[in-house]
């Protein structure tokens, strides 16, 4: 099959120009669609986006930089500051803008002279901080060692030195559980608010305490600084800056004065008081000790020291007041009294103490060995017999005792500005029932009737406590100075009944009862109180028979808690107070709690002569809290030292000072040197033996 043959193509001049023709109208048409996206597009970006684009280049050549705003203050009742700002300079490190954050640390280190755990914890915070995180290096610096920095900025990527304020508490360890610290947001605290203030160097949130509860109060507004930078970040000028607005103050009812005594007072020992204002409720001081300096924290504390909070046996780190639970002991006997008085027990009734009872198949023993023999209910507070209060409970049951408990406060929930509390227990046999699925016993009765067995308080209830018995009104603790708040409504009880358990608490004190120590060294003020003893350890039938070790031969955490809880004036109540001093064991009368109270509500009524007491019994303990914290750290850095091999032992090292001493005095004795000659300033006086 033969394919047709086709036909040639004639081209000629006229097919070739109009193809040149019509190909060249496409490209251009194409060239002039582009043009026109071109120019409209440069004209949307000059038109329409025109702000856009002035922010972006204005952002190049100007850094906006918030400034943190300082903190409110929090003020005592009279204005005094527990927590303030200090201007300070300070330099962070910025983990996302470091290209070399090993050798930074150790430029920063060389320039401010930080020490080998300022480092550490620089490093591990560097290690666990998220990338817009800042990582403070250090706080309150010279201007030297500001200006040091910041002339050396090209050379330290990431280092962000700023001129700010600080945290300040001025009373220090005293006022550490009781307002908390502030320290830098956490990279959770960020994601949750996505604040950039958050993020901004040398800002500040409230981490515990009354820092933390009041935290949107006292934070203000930041302000803001915009400065000239070239294209390398280096500053050229201050263009503008909006100041911040401080945050709001909060006014406590606290006294500072009070305070910082109650925890000075408290000495070495572990332990808590709180006084209340028994008009109002007002809590005036509320002291937990040993303590963490909560400036350290704001600070930025070093790893070795909070290691060593960690590890105290006395638990710094705890607030005792409100997270503390003990078992009250004998503190609560004038409420188990007034319990007994409103069940139709009569004042009078008398119970013989031998020094033992039988219920069931235990004894249970008086802290009296030989017994305090025939005592009605004044004479059995006053010496807080055991026996007495065991045979009386089981005449009106758990049930009528568990109500007065809670009717004084014992086991309440206070709405409190505090993150963390423990309310404590008042049990019965519904609570019983329910939490162990036990019926309750005859010796679970005798066993919370003398502040033993399930029950338990802290310490800022046992001073609710005291004060309710003091007015016979259901005062409620108040932190805030000024809050409106409703009238207190009445515990319920008959007023006579009050009076006998107030003139009860009198004989403790100042009648020949077991809280001598806790009497007021002032003419006419009388304090009324109740001492306790708590235990923490179960005493063997072995044990009694051969004699109770004293508390001074047991370890630290098997002392006895020492307790006291008591109002003053007697006749015309204005204040309440309780203490508790963990496995203080009475073994030390001045340190023990019914003297630390009295010392503490005399400063109440006379301030001079508190202080004078405690200024002259505080060189015994090595001074207030801050010296003794110094040397404690001091001594601790040194022992860590050690360990590691990089400073002698103390034997070593008085095995070289003996050694030294040895190779001197066998050496024979050097000539004296010469004087030294005389050097003379050129505008000294002349010698008197010669002419001017």
């Amino acid at each position: 099959m033969k394919l047709p043959l086709l036909k040639k193509k004639t081209v000629t001049e006229a097919s070739l120009s109009f193809t040149f023709t019509r190909r060249a109208m496409v490209v251009g048409g194409l060239q002039g669609a582009v043009g026109a996206l071109l120019v409209g597009r440069m004209g949307w970006i000059s038109v329409a986006e025109n702000e856009k684009y002035n922010l972006l280049s204005e952002s190049n050549r100007v850094n906006l930089t918030l400034i943190p705003p300082r903190r409110g203050w929090i003020i005592d009742r009279n204005g005094r500051p527990l927590a303030n700002n200090r201007t300070d300079f300070r330099v962070d490190l910025i983990p996302e803008r470091a290209t070399d954050a090993e050798n930074t640390i150790r430029s920063l280190a060389h320039l401010l002279a930080l020490g080998d755990d300022e480092v550490e914890r620089i490093r591990e915070e560097l290690d666990k901080s998220a990338g817009f995180r800042p990582v403070q290096v250090a706080e309150k610096l010279t201007y030297d060692q500001f200006a040091a920095v910041s002339v050396r900025l090209p050379d330290l990527p990431g280092v962000a030195p700023s001129q700010g304020f600080s945290r300040n508490y001025p009373a220090g360890a005293t006022v550490g559980h009781l307002l908390g610290y502030v320290g830098a947001a956490s990279a959770k605290e960020y994601e949750e608010r996505k604040d950039p203030l958050l993020i901004t160097p040398g800002f500040k949130v409230g981490k515990d305490g009354l820092e933390r509860s009041f935290d949107r109060e006292l934070t203000g507004k930041p302000g803001a600084k915009r400065v000239e930078v070239t294209a390398r970040g280096k500053i050229v000028r201050e263009l503008t800056t909006r100041p911040d607005t401080p945050g709001n103050p909060i006014k406590l009812t606290i006294d500072a004065g009070l305070q910082e005594y109650a925890g000075r007072r408290l000495a070495t020992q572990s332990g808590s008081v709180v006084v209340i204002d028994c008009h109002n409720g007002d809590v005036l001081a509320m002291a937990s000790m040993p303590s963490f300096d909560p400036n350290s924290f704001s600070d930025g504390i070093s790893h070795l020291e909070w290691d060593m909070l960690s590890k105290d046996d006395h638990v710094p780190l705890r607030n005792k007041t409100l997270q503390g639970l003990y078992p009250p002991g004998s503190t609560v006997k004038p409420m188990v009294a007034l319990a007994l008085l409103e069940a139709g027990i009569s004042p009078m009734d008398t119970v013989s103490c031998a020094g033992a009872i039988r219920v069931g198949n235990t004894l249970f023993h008086c802290h009296k060995r030989r017994g305090h023999g025939s005592l009605n209910m004044r004479g059995a507070i006053a010496q807080s017999c055991d026996i007495y209060f065991y045979q009386m409970a089981q005449r009106i049951g758990m049930d009528r005792i568990a109500s007065m408990a809670r009717r004084v406060g014992m086991g309440q929930k206070f709405a409190l500005p505090f993150p963390s509390q423990s309310f404590g227990t008042v049990p019965d046999p519904a609570w019983k029932l329910k939490k162990y699925n036990q019926k309750w016993q005859v010796y679970d009765t005798v066993n919370a009737t003398i502040g033993q067995g399930y029950m338990l308080i802290n310490p800022l209830q046992m001073a609710v406590m005291a004060a309710r018995l003091a007015t016979g009104r259901q005062l409620m603790p108040n932190f805030l100075f000024g809050a409106e708040r409703p009238a207190p409504e009445p515990v319920g009880v008959n007023e006579e009944h009050l009076v006998t358990i107030r003139d009860a608490m009198s004989a403790v004190v100042n009648g020949g009862g077991t809280g001598g120590a806790a009497r007021i060294p002032l003419p006419g003020v009388m304090m009324a109180g109740k001492t306790g003893t708590a235990q923490v350890r179960r005493i063997t039938m072995a044990e009694r028979g051969g004699g109770v070790r004293s508390n001074a031969s047991l370890p630290f955490k098997l002392r006895d808690h020492a307790l006291f809880q008591g109002f003053a004036p007697f006749d015309n109540p204005r204040y309440a107070i309780a203490c508790i001093i963990e496995h203080g064991g009475h073994t030390n009368r001045i340190e023990d709690a019914p003297m630390i109270a009295a010392d503490t509500m005399t400063y109440l009524f006379d301030q001079a002569k508190a202080m004078e007491k405690l200024e002259t019994i505080e060189k015994d303990w090595g001074g207030p809290p801050a010296e003794r914290m110094a040397r404690q750290m001091a001594a601790y850095r040194l022992a860590k030292a050690i360990e590691k091999g990089e400073a002698p032992s103390p034997e070593a090292a008085n095995a070289a000072n003996a050694a030294e001493v040895g190779n001197s005095a066998a050496a024979p004795s050097a000539p004296p040197a010469p004087p030294p000659a005389r050097a003379e300033a050129d505008d000294a006086p002349p010698p008197a033996d010669r002419a001017p």
